[in-house]
């Protein structure tokens, strides 16, 4: 009975919607004022302890086995949790501190492995045709997913004023598709490096059937290992990956990759708050090892780098959108993914994309883009940034006439 009531306590004021709960004993309980948005239904009794010290972990794996059912947005739910300030998920004393975990060459690539190497098969499902896992870059409201992808990379690339036949590395290359349109449309020589075996074998496989061979490299190669230099380099998605005690080597590695007056674009998950920066659900099930740094963190590095900066633009409701639209694509497949890697993983993925989804949409994680230079601000760019988006124009223009 003192655990319900403790329960009360943290789910009555810890939304901004109005909300339903039914707990393990039958019993249901309105919060907030109006007919509930979202109803959640508690089949059996959670530990205290456990959903006290580590909430997410807590209910998402209450969530992924059945315990809990919600009927109703996930999305919708995590946002409101995040907007509002007393929730347990904004304002809870008893979150234990999550340990440090190492980042050594050996575990950064068994973390990159274990979410990358599920199988291509797998992501083939759900992301679009380009195979882009990362914030796409939405131009006009009725873009595809695909179009908003290409999208992306346009921007970024279009922010570093490329010249033809010079030399860009991208960090956490992917499945390639910067280094493809880099040298395809940008004529530059593109090299990507990442730790994963299913990206680095297709990427080779794509460089062969673009015939790319001479224009496109990809090492499967730890980037610490990494000792040359380029005139333009790009990251997206990589630095939430290194860890917090590596994330000064991280800009250091950027800066030394860098020529003299060399142009960087690094895009990824950033926080806008102060704040623990890891997520123990994240961490378990799908990305070991992760850390989310804030923007005040990044810029410190950034700067004992000494790089300087010459653009900062976030990206938070464009990563939102894009979580929505995996999220659409990924129903269609629910089942075919239960039926290959078990109901539980089926759900954990569904419910992962959602909540993600619903932490851009409260404010609680941001996605930015630096635009870096080895010299001062702005050397070897126009005076106004008015140029990346007549850039981002001529490119949609292109689109439209092919």
């Amino acid at each position: 009975m003192l655990e319900k009531t403790v329960y009360r306590q943290l789910l009555s004021h810890a939304f901004d919607i109005p909300i339903s709960v039914t707990y393990w004993d039958g019993k249901e309980e309105n919060y907030g004022e109006g007919e509930p948005v979202v109803k959640v239904r508690f089949n059996e009794e959670l530990p205290l302890k456990s959903f006290t010290d580590e909430p997410t972990l807590t209910l998402a794996e209450d969530y992924m086995k059945g315990a809990i059912e919600i009927d109703g947005s996930i999305e919708e739910l995590v946002a409101s949790a995040y907007r509002t300030d007393h929730s347990f998920l904004t304002n809870n004393p008893f979150i234990k501190h999550f340990p440090k975990r190492s980042h050594s060459e050996k575990s950064s690539q068994k973390d990159v492995q274990s979410h990358y190497d599920i199988g291509n098969d797998f992501y083939e499902m759900w992301l679009d045709k380009t195979m882009t896992y990362s914030c796409a870059y939405f131009e006009h409201d009725d873009d595809t997913l695909e179009e908003a992808q290409i999208n992306k990379v346009h921007h970024i690339l279009n922010k570093l004023q490329p010249e033809p036949g010079k030399r860009l590395l991208d960090i956490g290359s992917g499945w390639g598709t910067l280094l493809f349109v880099a040298a395809e449309e940008y004529g530059l020589h593109a090299t990507g490096i990442t730790l994963s075996q299913e990206q680095y074998d297709y990427t080779q496989q794509q460089i062969k059937e673009r015939h790319l061979e001479g224009k496109v490299d990809v090492l499967l190669e730890d980037y610490r290992e990494v000792d040359d230099q380029f005139d333009y380099v790009t990251s997206v998605g990589m630095f939430e990956h290194v860890g917090k005690e590596n994330l000064g080597l991280y800009f250091k590695k950027v800066a030394d990759f860098m020529k003299p007056n060399g142009r960087a674009l690094i895009h990824g998950i950033t926080g806008q708050h102060e704040g623990a920066g890891v997520d123990p659900f994240i961490t378990k099930y799908v990305f070991p090892g992760g850390y989310i740094p804030n923007v005040a963190e990044n810029l410190k590095h950034i700067m004992d780098a000494k790089l300087q900066f010459s653009d900062l633009e976030p990206l938070r409701r464009h990563y939102q959108k894009t979580l929505e639209m995996w999220y659409e694509n990924y129903k269609k497949v629910e089942d075919k993914t239960a039926e290959k890697y078990g109901k539980e993983f089926a759900r954990m993925w569904g419910m992962y994309l959602q909540a993600c989804a619903g932490s851009f949409k409260g404010g609680n994680i941001d996605v930015m883009q630096y635009l870096l230079v080895k010299a001062p601000s702005g050397t070897g760019l126009p005076m106004t940034r008015q140029y990346m988006y007549d850039a981002d124009k001529k490119e949609a223009s292109v689109k439209q006439l092919g």
